[in-house]
């Protein structure tokens, strides 16, 4: 196969039929290459404007009686992802909180659910994050922690799962398995309807970290049969930094677990300001304090705006996207020393792509100097982020260009790789 040239990037840039979106984003350096919207996503222009409207017009003006637009953003956002982006139905998701205490609530609601059960299950290369709560929440109820070993590039896989959850029956049974639906390292897409499946036949809760899926994958949550799931808004949703974070519960749990942190915004009558806690029986009685009005603006607004592309046409986008960066990766770095590290099954990618190499920290820094923004994730990746809703054709085929010459030109060595610094 002939190596893509910068004309037949630029030619599948003009039949883009979502490229009009770029325009709907600040940038304001067209010379940067960002490869890192997997972390932190640009700022939409509609954002920018509906935040200043938010501060100027409706914090200055209108002070507190901002509130009666502002109390039901947490579920109005929540329908508006449910209904775009995420496969829910109406009444099934907030957004509210970081993800990390989102998932601190909502597993402590499911290992709840099975008190009978000893064991809770997720894989040894998670989100740190995740890890860490689920070693907490054991801890506290004296359970135990199965860490799974999953391939560093084709992630977990169904038949892992399966092996594990029969493994556990000595133990006690699988109380619930925590899985990211996309790897954060690799790119890895989980099947989440098979791996549900094979939890719920072991009598498990199964709650999905859909963090790096949300904006770049179809998510189904219903279809799937998923009980619990969490998310950042922060990344390909464009919802700005420390967005807070959607959490999703199926409608017929909503009524049965009890999450650990009671507030008056999960409270029955909630301005009576009553003796005791009473919460509502809907998704409700998952929420808890005071809303952050600027970010839930900032995630409408986003969402709105990737919902006008739709997700069938941004995840189209992010397979052709990656599939170029491969081809040139392979083309390009194979012969430096790289190694694709995500899968080349598009089917079982999301929209970032992991390139392996022994020197990847001081790469990263080399090409931020080049004006090309990934970033490094230890031990030996390059992380390369081509959010669909902002990124070219012409974007990966320079920044792949750039990388190329970087490591021709040796001028990754500068970089002190055990310091972090130039030398």
């Amino acid at each position: 196969m002939t190596t893509p040239t910068r004309q037949d990037a630029l030619r599948l840039d003009r039949d883009d039929p979502i490229g009009w979106l770029r325009n709907e984003f600040v940038i304001d350096d067209p010379e940067l290459i960002y490869l890192d919207g997997n972390s932190l996503g640009r700022l939409p222009r509609r954002t920018e404007a509906a935040l200043g409207r938010l501060i100027r017009d409706e914090w200055g003006n209108d002070l507190i009686a901002g509130w009666d637009r502002w109390v039901d953003l947490p579920r109005s956002v929540g329908e508006l992802l449910a209904r775009e982006f995420l496969g829910a139905e109406q009444g099934e998701v907030v957004v509210a909180d970081s993800t990390s205490v989102n998932l601190y609530r909502l597993s402590s609601a499911a290992l709840g659910a099975r008190p009978d059960r000893r064991v809770v299950l997720a894989v040894a290369e998670e989100f740190p994050t995740d890890r860490y709560i689920l070693e907490g929440l054991a801890a506290d109820r004296g359970l135990e922690v199965r860490f799974l070993e999953s391939d560093p590039v084709e992630g977990l896989g169904v038949g892992r799962l399966a092996d594990a959850l029969r493994a556990a029956e000595d133990a006690g049974g699988v109380a619930v398995v925590v899985l990211s639906h996309l790897n954060y390292r690799s790119g890895a897409l989980e099947s989440m309807p098979e791996m549900t499946a094979e939890v719920h036949a072991a009598g498990a809760l199964m709650v999905w970290d859909c963090s790096h899926s949300i904006g770049s994958v179809p998510i189904d949550l219903g279809a799937s049969g998923a009980d619990l799931a969490v998310g950042c808004t922060y990344k390909y949703m464009n919802g700005g930094p420390g967005a807070p974070a959607f959490l999703y519960v199926r409608r017929s749990l909503q009524g049965t677990l009890s999450q650990p942190v009671w507030g008056w915004f999960g409270q029955r009558d909630q301005f009576a300001m009553g003796p005791r806690y009473d919460p509502v029986d809907d998704i409700g009685r998952f929420l808890v304090g005071t809303p952050p009005v600027p970010g839930l603006v900032g995630i409408r607004e986003s969402a709105s705006l990737l919902a006008e592309a739709g997700i069938g046409a941004l995840r189209a986008k992010g397979i052709a996207l990656t599939e170029l960066a491969i081809t040139l990766a392979d083309d390009w770095l194979g012969p430096h020393g790289f190694m694709v590290g995500s899968p080349r099954d598009s089917a079982r990618r999301g929209s970032h792509v992991s390139l392996r190499h022994p020197d990847a920290w001081q790469i990263s820094q080399a090409a931020r100097a080049a004006k090309v923004v990934g970033d490094f994730r230890a031990p030996d990746s390059l992380r390369l982020g081509f959010a669909p809703a902002y990124t070219r054709f012409v974007d990966v085929w320079d920044a792949l260009d750039r990388l190329r010459a970087v490591v021709a030109t040796g001028d990754h060595l500068r970089y002190d790789g055990a310091l972090g610094r130039v030398t």
